[in-house]
């Protein structure tokens, strides 16, 4: 048995002000019986401990609180200068919106190129490459229209300065018809959001109704009906208001409770939103817009799960979705908890291809998850929503902000939380654009990786059954390209600016290469 007397310690000291001791008393060193179980430490130890945790966390608290305050310090001077915010924000809106028309510009002439790439030129009949250029135009002209209608829009709404200052007042007014007043500020900021996006979404809809019921229905997309429209509308209305409303709720409460201390508490609860999300989505909201069945028995499924019972991935349901339902477009995908995940594939993707290719598309969303790339993505995520929080209390209680965008000295003298965040959200345009610039880029390296764990398979595995899954992936890639009529002439540019994913060529090249090299170290085995 060890001595009682040899101990390990478990935290430098906890104050006596934390342990319980009197204020002034020495601290306590907490420690434990050299051997003993955790899970059956003394009572005593576990409580501190317990106040070990509690002190860590309280000083990182004030760690980040006092960064915080620093950041805020330099940006005091947006409460009090008189920014001409709304100048600044209309300049930046149009800069994005003109460079975005640009790239538009760049991409239109290879629209006009009668032959495929090279590498593609097997693949292509000519027929088929006319149609996939006219409809790679035909979406361009789309773009460039809606996005500058779009522009319009929007200078209109703030450059009239009442647009903003009307949804606050009507939905202050509507408050009152209840017989709440202005004490009610989170229920009259959700009204306030209602009145934006129901009034926002009405000189909008005709651009959606043509894009949906001309631009894909003439080039053969479009499975949807006026009556489907109509309904999924709707379903996504009463989803937004069930789903948002207590979330914007949470989110202004938040602002109440902790005061300029809210940035670790919004952290957390968008993250939890996140993950509540990863639960209900896939089993609450996919359903109410599609069908999900179990995959039929069959060589497909048994390819599947063998693949995925090998690679270990906690496969829990596979299921084929109705996406004919809508479009003829395709794709496949997972999601769930680690512990528990579930692989969706379109119909039309089991339709278009060969269940060897599937498998190899398959075989490409498992390396994403092999190299945690969506849990990656999540911290990315949670680093730009941290720094858009950390900004933002100075903003918050900016009054020449609402004043520069038309709201009345009341409203701006103690600027509602909604209303700041959202004239804060204009000021960040040019950043947002940046960082979804960015974030293309990371996702454009995460899928190279996963191309190449579907091609080193192979050696990963010690199968040689799979020895041919970069060709398939290859041909797989080149089958969804076209039937959906992808772009395969695409502006590096304009490609950099938009596309999370690699052109159809880029990939290919890199998929022979990975299979060049795979090929060396096989061969190279085989001489040892």
């Amino acid at each position: 048995m060890a001595n009682d007397d040899a101990r390990i310690p478990l935290c430098v000291q906890a104050p006596p002000e934390l342990s319980g001791q009197p204020i002034g008393a020495p601290p306590i060193r907490v420690s434990a019986p050299a051997g003993t179980q955790f899970p059956r430490m003394h009572v005593m130890e576990t409580r501190h401990v317990f106040v070990c945790t509690a002190l860590f966390g309280t000083r990182v608290m004030d760690f980040l609180h006092e960064n915080l305050a620093r950041l805020q310090h330099r940006l005091a001077f947006v409460a009090v200068d008189p920014i001409d915010w709304k100048f600044y924000v209309q300049a930046f809106a149009w800069g994005i919106c003109l460079f975005e028309s640009y790239l538009l510009l760049r991409q239109f002439p290879l629209y006009n190129k009668t032959a495929p790439p090279a590498v593609l030129a097997d693949h292509f009949t000519s027929e088929v490459f006319e149609k996939s250029q006219k409809y790679g135009k035909h979406k361009a002209k789309f773009s460039l229209v809606s996005g500058l209608y779009r522009q319009v829009l929007d200078t209109v709404q703030i450059q009239s300065g009442l647009y903003y200052p009307w949804a606050w007042s009507a939905a202050g007014q509507a408050l009152q018809k209840f017989g709440y007043g202005p004490e009610y500020q989170i229920t009259q900021s959700i009204i306030f959001v209602m009145v934006l996006t129901l009034t926002s979404m009405i000189p909008t809809l005709p651009l959606g109704l043509y894009q949906t019921f001309v631009l894909e229905e003439q080039h053969g997309f479009n499975k949807t009906t006026p009556a489907l429209y109509v309904a999924d509308m709707l379903k996504g209305w009463a989803i937004g208001f069930v789903l948002g409303a207590p979330l914007l709720a949470a989110f202004l409460y938040i602002f109440e409770w902790a005061g300029d201390r809210f940035v670790p508490w919004l952290m957390a609860l968008l993250l939890a939103f996140q993950m509540i999300m990863v639960i209900i989505y896939p089993t609450i909201i996919q359903p109410l817009f599609n069908k999900l069945s179990p995959l039929r028995e069959g060589e497909l499924r048994s390819r599947i799960e063998v693949l995925a019972s090998k690679l270990n991935f906690p496969l829990k349901h596979l299921y084929e979705i109705d996406g004919s339902k809508r479009s003829s477009h395709s794709n496949a995908y997972f999601f769930g908890l680690p512990w528990s995940k579930h692989i969706v594939i379109f119909d039309t993707l089991i339709k278009q291809s060969k269940p060897e290719e599937v498998e190899a598309v398959l075989a490409h969303e498992l390396g994403h998850w092999y190299f945690m790339h969506p849990t990656k993505l999540l911290l990315v995520s949670q680093v730009h929503i941290f720094t858009i929080l950390a900004l933002f209390p100075a903003f918050l209680h900016a009054p020449p902000l609402l004043r520069s965008f038309g709201f009345p000295e009341e409203v701006a003298a103690n600027p509602p939380p909604i209303i700041a965040f959202l004239l804060f959200q204009m000021v960040l345009t040019p950043l947002e654009a940046v960082v979804s610039m960015a974030l293309n880029a990371v996702s454009r390296k995460f899928e190279y990786e996963a191309d190449r764990f579907a091609t080193e398979l192979q050696g990963r595995l010690k199968a040689d059954d799979m020895s041919d899954m970069g060709a398939r992936l290859g041909r797989a890639l080149i089958t969804l390209h076209v039937e959906n009529l992808s772009t395969v002439w695409v502006d590096w540019l304009y490609s950099a600016y938009h596309h999370s994913h690699p052109t159809l060529t880029e990939r290919l090249k890199a998929l022979e290469g990975y299979q060049g090299e795979t090929l060396s170290v096989s061969e190279a085995k085989k001489e040892l």
